[in-house]
């Protein structure tokens, strides 16, 4: 392929001016991180999980920081500790808990701590540890009346009590034992090898009061509430506790199938430890449940299983403690509901959906109607109801907002309020946001969201990156530090987002579109939103190049079989070859449902496997991918870099032996953003090509 013409070089403006992070990749990775949100009890104090580079810039580490929910006073930092602290959530008592692997001040012995349940008493002063466990504790649920709590825990198959949980966890790491053995599928979850200790639910009721200066408190007895829980999946992770803290919800896999998994509600009296099925759907997984303030009902999320015909859809279910009774409570709702909680008066339910490009806030009436929306742009989440009625709090951001606290009113319309004073609000950002509009070949809309560089002109158009997202099933429509379009606008580069077909928010219809066939509409629809930008002149149609990673990636692979028209390929944690996929990723049954069994109907393996038509690339491709990666195993990228190399394409390979489907350290993050920028300038902007230096 013949080098691009001498490009006129991407807008300086950017580049020379601090006031802004995204320049020196230094100052981006350091930029703090806001996630997670809690709410008091009385309202007065929310918590925010913040997180910022430790002191040897080798690792994000959370904080815990307070932000004032009216909006008047600057936050201030709560918690400092060399492990970081996280999930915070308020108890009835107002104390701040917390997990942290921090040490324990009164522990004695050099062994390294696990992760444990910490609390900080509500005047202020020191935290100190409430819950611990071999093995550590991976999650908690708190009353909302009462303050008892039950934790998440794993343990060893067949270990009666913590003893001898230790007992043979200890004698296994004598014993260099590191093999599992498996009778069930999946053997994997995203970056985790399941077993052999497994998720149980423990009751550790009322968190005992602090003692006397200096003596620590009476430690808690925990009590296994699924004491039968056993592998591949164990008493599952998620878990919610009634507000009079008698019921624990949680959601537990079943077998579907030879080697599928579905998920159902399971009830557990806290007291008895009697346990019975809640809502049981042959058809469908439901999960994400609450209780309603009286603890009566529960609000759940249905989610219809998939066929070779049919996407997922999803409703919200209310059901009757007592009886088990289920009802539909979103009937014709074309959007995905998520997230559900009833309102402070119980007479309501709040969800969030994706609906055209944002991730919005709605209420629906317990007593039925249409779900009302709430907010008007921006993708939310963590939300937060205030016990009186009087507010909601939520974390918002878009894609020219980074994650910030906002209060909402519970019942108004159109809101797009200003972000609470929080530490991670950024100065300004190198570029502008716009939205973009294209209509595909069959007539369908096609939405996209446009960045656009300081300085692109008629006169000085920028050269434009087709950046597509990941699921398939999602959509661009939230700030993103993993996929942040802002660094490339830093050096010049338009970014286009757009959301094909398979990208949620747009209605039923429009995921059909592409179900099964991921190389039809899902591509014409890239391709109408590329021509769509393309007629802007502030963009430059001869400078191109298109990236994305996991169903990003795949499509990027895709791309690069089925046009020439871009300069540059950079194709992240992708799908290569879709029968190889299917049976080495972490959920194969998943995916199988939409494919087909390659040997029974190997169709759709044969029209949209992207190494089946390896032969049609030209294009140069740079290949990313993670060794850690259970979700689309190492295997992708290895035979998508084999195959570019013997058919002589000009390819490069940057592989993370100890990273998973993303990038999860700043160096790494770091050098993730060099090597694609170096690549983009090569044969983007016909540049030299410069190797970063520590790779």
């Amino acid at each position: 392929m013949s080098q691009p013409d001498a490009p006129t070089g991407p807008p300086t403006t950017a580049a020379d001016d601090p006031g802004h992070p995204f320049t020196r990749l230094a100052d981006f990775v350091a930029v703090p991180r806001v996630a997670g949100l809690a709410l008091s009890p009385d309202g007065r104090r929310l918590a925010v999980a913040v997180q910022t580079l430790d002191a040897e810039r080798k690792k994000w580490l959370p904080a815990l920081w307070e932000v004032d929910p009216e909006g008047q006073r600057p936050a201030r930092r709560l918690t400092r500790s060399a492990p970081g602290e996280s999930a915070p959530v308020f108890a009835a008592d107002g104390s701040l808990l917390f997990l942290s692997a921090r040490p324990d001040p009164a522990a004695t012995g050099g062994a390294d701590p696990e992760s444990a349940l910490w609390a900080l008493p509500p005047g202020g002063g020191e935290a100190r540890p409430v819950v611990t466990r071999p093995g550590g504790v991976g999650g908690f649920a708190v009353a909302a009346d009462t303050g008892e709590v039950v934790v998440v825990a794993s343990a060893m198959p067949g270990a009666a009590d913590a003893a001898e949980d230790e007992q043979r966890r200890t004698a296994r790491k004598d014993a260099g034992v590191s093999a599992i053995l498996h009778e069930a599928y999946p053997v994997r979850y995203w970056d985790s090898d399941l077993g052999p200790a497994v998720p149980h639910v423990l009751w550790a009721g009322a968190l005992p009061a602090e003692g006397p200066a200096g003596q620590p408190p009476e430690p808690v007895e925990l009590r296994d509430l699924t004491p039968d829980a056993g592998p591949p999946t164990g008493a599952g992770e998620s878990v919610t506790l009634s507000p009079d803290g008698r019921l624990v919800l949680r959601v537990d896999s079943v077998p579907d199938g030879p080697a599928g998994r579905r998920d159902r509600l399971v009830l557990v009296e806290t007291g008895s430890g009697d346990g019975r099925v809640l809502v049981d759907d042959p058809l469908a997984d439901v999960h994400s449940a609450r209780f309603s303030p009286d603890g009566a009902a529960v609000v759940c999320v249905r989610e219809s299983l998939t066929t070779y015909a049919e996407p997922p859809d999803y409703t919200l279910l209310v059901v009757d403690v007592a009886t088990g009774e289920a009802r539909d409570l979103t009937p014709g709702f074309d959007r995905w509901p998520s997230a559900p909680q009833f309102s402070a008066e119980g007479d309501a339910v709040y969800f969030l959906a994706d609906d055209d490009g944002r991730h919005a806030l709605f209420r629906v009436e317990l007593a039925g109607g249409e779900p009302v929306r709430l907010t008007t742009d921006g993708a939310h989440s963590d939300l937060q109801v205030a016990r009186d009625g009087s507010a909601l709090y939520a974390l918002r951001s878009a894609y020219d907002e980074p994650p910030a606290p906002v209060r909402l009113d519970p019942r108004a319309t159109d809101q797009h309020p200003d972000p609470l004073p929080n530490p991670g609000t950024l100065p300004r950002l190198p570029g502008t946001l716009t939205e973009v509009q294209a209509t595909a070949a069959d007539g369908t809309r096609v939405q996209s969201w446009l960045v656009l560089p300081e300085g692109a002109s008629a006169e000085a158009p920028a050269p434009l990156v087709l950046w597509i997202h990941g699921g398939p099933l999602m959509s661009w429509n939230s700030w993103s530090w993993r996929w942040c379009p802002w660094v490339l606008a830093a050096r010049g580069y338009a970014v286009l987002l757009p959301n094909p077909a398979l990208s949620q928010g747009f209605g039923q219809d429009f995921v059909r579109r592409g179900w099964g066939e991921w190389g039809g509409a899902p591509y014409t629809d890239l391709m109408a939103a590329v021509d769509a930008a393309l007629e802007r002149p502030d963009l430059d149609a001869e400078r191109t190049a298109a990236m994305g990673g996991s169903f990003g990636g795949y499509m990027a692979n895709w791309v690069a079989t089925q046009t020439g028209r871009f300069r540059a390929i950079v194709t992240h944690a992708s799908l290569w070859d879709l029968d190889s996929f299917v049976g080495t990723t972490d959920a194969g049954y998943y995916w199988e449902k939409e494919w087909g069994d390659p040997l029974v109907e190997p169709k759709r393996y044969e029209q949209n496997s992207p190494h089946r038509f390896a032969d049609a690339i030209r294009t140069p491709v740079l290949v990313i991918h993670g060794d850690k990666d259970y979700r689309v195993p190492i295997g992708e990228g290895l035979r998508l870099w084999y195959d570019l190399q013997k058919r002589g394409v000009p390819s490069r390979f940057l592989y993370f032996p100890d990273e998973n489907h993303w990038v999860l350290t700043p160096g790494n993050a770091a050098v993730w953003y060099e090597t694609v920028l170096a690549f983009l300038a090569e044969h983007v902007l016909g540049q030299e090509w410069q190797r970063p230096d520590l790779v």
